[in-house]
Order: C-alpha cells, then sequence, then structure tokens
C-alpha cells in the first residue's frame, strides 16, 4: 500500500484535516470491499482518528467542520474495526447528513436541521436527487468500460438500460418539487440518465459533493451493491423527511392549524412518489446481492431510526413492540417513545375532543390518515416481496429472522383512531403503495 506513507507523514505532522488523503484511503477501501482492509491500515487510520479528536478538543472554539467531516469519514470507515458495525454506519448516514427540521427531537449530528419546513422538503429532494443520479452515472460509467470501481458481477445491457428508466422515473418527482419547469424527457435511457445527473450536479456544493463521495464505503467488490446503498441511502433521505411532516402535522392538531391535512398529503405523497425506487432495488441479480450481504452481518434494516421514527409518530407502539429488537436497535428513538412524545393518533384524538377538529376540516384530516396508511402498509407489502425475491427463507442480516419478521409486521395498523378503507382492486400502477 504506497500510499500509506502519505497517511503516515500526514499523521506526523497533524496536517490541516481538510488535506487528508481521502481519495487514497476512499480508493483503497473501494477496492478491496470494507470487510477485507488490511489491519495495518485500520490500525493507522484509527491512531489518526484518536490524534484528530485530541486536536480537535484543544482548538479555540471547538471543532471545525474539516475536523468533523474527518472524524465522521473515520468513524463510517472503522466500524467493523472498532466493533459496533451497523446499518447507520454501512450506510455511512452520518457523513450525508440527512436534512431535517430544527425540533426533531432526537436529531443527532449527523443530521442537517433547518428551521423551515420548506428548507427540510427542498435539501431533502435535493439529496435524493444526488444519490439516484450518483446510482445512475455509476451504472453508465461501468458500462462504458470506464471505471474498475466493483468490477464484479456486472449486469448486462438490458438490465442497465432499465435501470436507466426506473431510476429516472424514480428521481423526476423529486426534479419536480424544486422546480416544475425542469423535466427530463429524453427518449434513451442513457442520455436521460446523463440529463438527470447534469441536473444534480449544476445544484450541489463542494461539501455535499464530497460528502457524497466519501458516503460510498461497500463491504465487496460486487457491482450491485453501489445500487444498493444508494437506493436505501435514498429510502432513509425520504423516511426522515415522512418523520419531518409527521412532527408537523402533530403541531397542526395540537394547535388547531388547518394545515394537518397538507402536511398528511405531502407526506402520502412523497412516500407513493418514491414507490419506484423499489422498482430500482428489484434490478438487482440475486446471487450479487447474496454475495455481498454475507459481509453485511450486524447490519439491518431494522435499525433504521428513520423509519422508526415514522412508525412512533404516526401512534406509540404497543409495550411488546417497544420491548423488540426492533426497538432495542434505535435506543434513540425508544427513550424518546417511553418519554412520552405525542404522536398523529393521539393528537388527533385530542384535538376531536377539544373541538379543534371537526365538521369538513376532520373529514379531511381522517382521509388523509387513511391515504398515508395506506401508502405504508402498501410500501411494507413491497418490502416483503422484494425480500422474499432476494432471500428467500434466508435469515436477515443484523441478527435478525428476515422475511418471517417482515411478513409478521407488514399488516400492523398504521393509525388506530381512524378506520382503514382497504387498497382500491384495481389500482392504475404499482408503486409502492397497493400491489397491482
Amino acid at each position: 500500500m504506497p500510499f500509506v506513507r502519505e497517511l503516515t507523514s500526514w499523521r506526523s505532522g497533524l496536517s490541516d484535516p481538510g488535506d487528508f488523503p481521502y481519495s487514497a484511503v476512499l480508493g483503497e477501501f473501494q477496492r478491496v470491499g470494507k470487510h477485507f482492509v488490511e489491519k495495518e491500515l485500520l490500525a493507522l487510520l484509527d491512531d489518526i482518528r484518536t490524534r484528530v479528536v485530541a486536536a480537535a478538543g484543544r482548538a479555540a472554539g471547538g471543532p471545525t467542520d474539516p475536523h468533523r467531516l474527518l472524524r465522521d469519514f473515520l468513524d463510517v470507515a472503522l466500524d467493523k474495526w472498532d466493533g459496533r458495525y451497523d446499518y447507520r454506519s454501512y450506510l455511512a448516514l452520518p457523513l450525508l447528513r440527512l436534512p431535517c427540521t430544527a425540533d426533531d427531537p432526537v436529531a443527532g449530528p449527523g443530521n442537517t436541521p433547518q428551521t423551515d419546513p420548506a428548507d427540510a422538503r427542498r435539501d431533502s429532494d435535493r439529496l435524493l436527487l444526488r444519490l439516484v443520479a450518483d446510482a445512475l452515472d455509476f451504472e453508465l460509467t461501468a458500462a462504458a468500460g470506464a471505471t474498475t470501481l466493483l468490477p464484479e458481477q456486472r449486469p448486462g445491457a438490458e438490465t442497465v438500460a432499465k435501470r436507466l428508466r426506473l431510476g429516472v422515473r424514480a428521481a423526476l418527482p423529486a426534479v419536480s418539487r424544486l422546480d416544475p419547469t425542469r423535466t427530463v424527457d429524453d427518449p434513451e435511457p442513457a442520455d436521460a440518465a446523463a440529463t438527470l445527473h447534469a441536473l444534480a450536479a449544476a445544484d450541489v456544493t463542494d461539501d455535499e459533493e464530497r460528502r457524497l463521495r466519501l458516503s460510498m464505503l461497500p463491504v465487496y467488490r460486487s457491482h450491485d451493491e453501489y445500487l444498493f446503498v444508494r437506493v436505501l441511502q435514498a429510502y432513509e433521505c425520504v423516511f426522515a423527511g415522512l418523520a419531518d411532516e409527521l412532527r408537523g402535522t402533530v403541531a397542526a392538531l395540537t394547535t388547531g392549524d388547518p394545515a394537518a391535512a397538507d402536511r398528511l398529503a405531502y407526506a402520502r405523497d412523497r412516500l407513493a412518489t418514491a414507490g419506484p425506487l423499489f422498482s430500482l432495488l428489484a434490478t438487482m441479480q440475486p446471487e450479487s446481492f447474496r454475495t455481498f450481504r454475507e459481509y453485511t452481518e450486524g447490519a439491518s434494516a431494522i435499525q433504521s431510526r428513520s423509519y422508526k421514527l415514522v412508525e412512533s409518530l404516526c401512534r406509540t407502539p404497543e409495550g411488546s413492540r417497544l420491548d423488540s429488537a426492533a426497538y432495542r436497535s434505535v435506543p434513540e428513538v425508544r427513550e424518546w417513545v417511553l418519554a412520552g412524545h405525542p404522536s398523529v393518533d393521539a393528537a388527533h384524538r385530542a384535538a376531536v375532543r377539544a373541538g379543534r377538529l371537526a365538521g369538513a376540516d376532520r373529514d379531511r384530516v381522517e382521509r388523509e390518515m387513511r391515504a398515508f396508511a395506506d401508502a405504508v402498509l402498501g410500501w411494507r407489502r413491497t418490502h416483503h416481496r422484494l425480500a422474499v425475491r432476494m432471500l428467500g427463507a434466508r435469515p436477515g442480516t443484523g441478527y435478525t429472522e428476515g422475511t418471517p419478521y417482515l411478513a409478521a409486521v407488514r399488516s400492523t395498523p398504521v393509525f388506530t383512531a381512524v378506520g382503514h378503507d382497504p387498497c382500491p382492486a384495481a389500482p392504475p400502477t404499482n408503486t409502492g403503495g397497493c400491489p397491482a
């Protein structure tokens, strides 16, 4: 590893963290996969992390942004070395800094709080666009033979074209929300994907671009792991946004603000239009998925903080659910629930009792609650079907049951304050809502 000398030199001088040789380190992790990085390099990075943290602690005014970025990168890169590898570190979420509103009660340092909900929505759409566009750019680059990154089990041309079409479709709602005058209408999938990537690249800061690049730390060398990571990151972005909308709904119901129905409608639309991400993920080659997932033990979507926030903001989970592995894997969310946080379910009941919600306003809120519940239940069903296709009877990672767990929770009620209208018999498309 010739670059070890460069790292050692950087460490000896404790140079500016902004000059850290990210490209060399990232290149080595991507060349072999995080699971197979040499212990010599990991030990050196661990020592650098210790020194960086110590130096940041001595700095006047505390850690700088470059210090924080380097610390976050090393924490993600060294998760297996530290014995704390999980879903959050696998997806490098601290590096992506998921957008959220400033009132997120359990927001951590890996999030970017915004005081204005409109700003949080915009940042969320911008991040989703960057993630999908980057995944498609990798497909284009690999198909052209212009990269050696993740060289094993490359997909065929037909699969690549399908991915490009589905990826553009998945990103278009975000493009439209950001600017209704923009669109991607190139007839050829490759041209459309290139246009989408250009749109994303035109609205990105240097820091955002660096964080996006550093957030790709696959465990192995399988081509499809790139797509897997980016789609899961995109869904984390979606669910973080849904949590914001549900917090806004609770606040509106509590104060009598008529915006409650609008927040629910936006959340439902956001989840429904994200459905094509599952179609994109379904293009993964099962044999490729089964190859790289051998090295993801310890990381599971059951550890998704954003999803648990959405679930618990809809209604407070029962005691058995809170005591399950699903919530014990996200202790900060569990503690928040146990502290008695408000939910849409509880806020709705309180608003009805107090007379703040009645007549046409109540009808609209309850209609939007049912519609959002349909979208969530449809998402769960689609998730279960995809997991069955990829995993079969195999256990899940993160020491979970896998598909039996997903089957058991897919019909758990989203709300209990309103009745549930079943999905229509023949929905027009399968976008992750009711099964087509």
